[in-house]
């Protein structure tokens, strides 16, 4: 699924992985949709266009409805300079297509890469980034996001994470309504049926968590090795990770807890502290993507 005439690595991992997670996506939905019409009757036509139509408006304005609540603001060249001139050159360096710029007002060292095509897509950083890196380690993190783009995996995970979203949603109305209205309807069989809706949803909220997750996880690995590569400076990206992971310690518990709804897009995760988000985070352990980098720098060094 790499863009066609980009200079971005391949990865087969990356593309079958996606392959398979939007699999069982598809399975999971079928099997969403299948128990609430079993569930509510006669309604069934409304629950399709309802539930299709929200699918479709989620993979058609997820990129804007992302990049607005992350405080994204697209930027001129004039704004933006240093932003506009490191992008231009990655672009050049990859032969891909130049995608919006943006600029979020946060003090929260990050980046992220929005959009379902290369025409499509936005690529932005936090004035807290502009900051604190240096140019060569701007130009690391923003090869690593324009290499999500290249390859397509944005796309994935937000039609991928659609699905936990909606099971989420049905999962709490079906705790509030459903089962107080499964007491009065146990008679007729119908309060089972009403049980089983939270139980099912929960049940693909937590699948589709888990798929989005380990996709997510090795699609960082695969974005530092092609950005790494593309640059040919994998210690710029490593030194980048490790300048914005070790500034998060110093940002505001506030910020962090805001940032942290959207780590699987962000260039490192958000966190407000120790806590189970971080043991089932949408990145690798830095001490894996450090190692990586650090294997990608020496094989380099051995073909020079």
């Amino acid at each position: 699924m790499a863009a066609t005439h980009s200079r971005y690595v391949a990865d087969r991992g990356l593309t079958s992985r996606m392959v398979v997670t939007m699999f069982f996506i598809g399975l999971l939905y079928v099997v969403l949709v299948g128990v609430l019409v079993a569930a509510l009757g006669n309604a069934w036509p409304l629950i399709v266009l309802v539930v299709g139509g929200l699918f479709v408006a989620q993979f058609w304005f997820s990129d804007r409805i992302a990049a607005f609540s992350m405080g994204a603001r697209e930027v001129t060249p004039e704004q933006a300079p240093e932003l506009h001139g490191a992008v231009d050159r990655l672009c050049a360096l990859a032969d891909v297509p130049k995608p919006k710029v943006a600029m979020a007002q946060s003090d929260v060292p990050n980046a992220f890469a929005t959009g379902r095509s290369q025409r499509k897509s936005m690529v932005c950083a936090t004035t807290g980034l502009m900051r604190r890196l240096e140019p060569e380690e701007l130009e690391g993190v923003l090869s690593h996001e324009l290499s999500h783009v290249a390859h397509r995996d944005v796309a994935v995970m937000t039609i991928a994470s659609f699905l936990g979203v909606l099971a989420g949603i049905m999962t709490r109305v079906a705790l509030w309504g459903g089962l107080s209205r499964a007491g009065r309807d146990d008679q007729s069989g119908a309060g089972i049926v009403l049980l089983l809706v939270p139980l099912v949803s929960a049940a693909v909220y937590i699948v589709s968590f888990l798929l989005t997750r380990l996709l997510s996880r090795y699609r960082e690995l695969s974005a530092d090795r092609a950005g790494a590569l593309l640059t040919g400076r994998p210690s710029a990206l490593a030194s980048a990770l490790t300048k914005v992971t070790g500034e998060m310690a110093r940002i505001p518990t506030r910020d962090l807890r805001k940032a942290e709804p959207f780590n699987a897009f962000y260039f490192a995760p958000a966190f407000s502290g120790e806590s189970v988000a971080a043991l089932l985070s949408s990145h690798p352990p830095l001490e894996r993507r450090l190692d990586q980098l650090s294997r990608i720098s020496a094989q380099l060094g051995q073909q020079r």
